[in-house]
């Protein structure tokens, strides 16, 4: 046991050291439509750093790793809020429903942003014309995941997205695919996943028509004819994962303390590492603290931590309640709540 352990640690180090020395020159941010895509959801992965594409087990399974769901034992319903900056709301619902060993397990989810009412302002009116207007931005999946082996699990989340501005909107369709190998280590486990990977997204709608007058030096044309804006097509925000994790304490008395980092390789920012951990007491009762972030310059996110707790209130129907709070520097931070039933 004591080697195991010894073995794991030297794994997770020498996988940051590596994580940390590949790093880009360039970033790309704001080359890329649907951005609230890049937002983590759920308490108990946003509590430990974001570090959590190997440890996915639950219904979040689908937002950090569509394979994690495979691993699950029970039927489960998650509901998550997260206040966001500017009295930006983000809501998640997830569903996922094990089928049995060799039908594997399915679930539905939803991540729904919502930007709140505006006052409409114009050229003309800058200090608002007495209209409002919303925003608002979702998607929503269906997620397979299945056991290859007793090692090894896959799983594929495809989702259709939508963003909608006053009477404009974009649409696109993307998938997620992940995978979680549990290694021969004892307690080792590597998780990968790719997200968003799908089509272009492009404005469309009734708010980009506009009068225009053809040729102004020209009297008697008529300048109420529309003419229409043309947007451009944007991609959306890929991001590879890959990460590790080892739970120290497995098969020693009756507590867990899991360790992970993380790897990510986004397509519009630079690459970066998060860690976390996770100390579990009795199955009852869960501490997290990690880390996010590391060595992306510039970044305003960092120091995150929650708490869990969880019960059997009878013998099939289990509650969870989890809490994150994510420090965002000078922004300020977000705090995030989910609550979670398993039957």
């Amino acid at each position: 046991m004591k080697n195991n352990i010894i073995i794991s640690l030297i794994i997770i180090c020498f996988f940051a050291v590596e994580l940390s020395e590949a790093k880009q020159t360039v970033s790309k941010v704001g080359t890329t439509v649907a951005p609230f895509l890049n937002l983590d959801i759920g308490a108990r992965g946003v509590g430990m750093g974001g570090a959590f594409v190997s440890i996915a087990d639950d219904a979040t399974s689908m937002f950090w790793n569509p394979a994690g769901i495979a691993t699950m034992s029970n039927r489960e319903v998650v509901f998550g809020y997260n206040n966001w900056f500017a009295d930006i709301s983000l809501n998640y619902v997830g569903f996922a429903v094990p089928m049995g060993g060799r039908f594997g397990s399915v679930g539905v989810n939803l991540v729904y942003l919502n930007y709140g009412e505006m006052e409409k302002t114009t050229y003309l009116s800058p200090d608002g014309t007495g209209e409002k207007f919303d925003a608002i931005s979702y998607a929503i999946g269906l997620n397979y995941a299945r056991n290859l082996t007793d090692r090894f699990c896959v799983g594929l989340n495809v989702k259709l997205i939508n963003e909608r501005i006053y009477h404009s909107s974009a649409t696109g369709f993307a998938f997620d695919l992940g995978t979680v190998y549990t290694t021969a280590f004892e307690g080792v486990t590597i998780g990968m996943s790719i997200r968003n990977y799908g089509t272009k997204m492009k404005m469309d709608g009734r708010d980009l028509y506009v009068p225009v007058d053809v040729d102004p030096t020209i009297e008697g044309n008529n300048y109420e004819i529309n003419g229409k804006l043309n947007t451009e097509a944007y991609d959306l925000p890929l991001l590879f994962r890959v990460g590790l994790s080892v739970d120290l304490l497995k098969g020693i008395g009756n507590s867990n303390l899991i360790m992970a980092v993380e790897a990510l390789h986004p397509n519009d920012d630079y690459e970066s590492v998060n860690i976390g951990t996770e100390y579990i007491f009795n199955n009852m009762f869960l501490l997290r603290v990690g880390y996010k972030s590391l060595f992306m310059p510039d970044s305003e996110e960092g120091l995150c931590f929650g708490a869990g707790f969880q019960t059997n209130i009878t013998g099939i129907l289990g509650l969870k309640f989890d809490y994150a709070y994510q420090n965002f520097g000078i922004l300020g931070n977000t705090q995030m709540i989910n609550a979670s039933f398993t039957f």
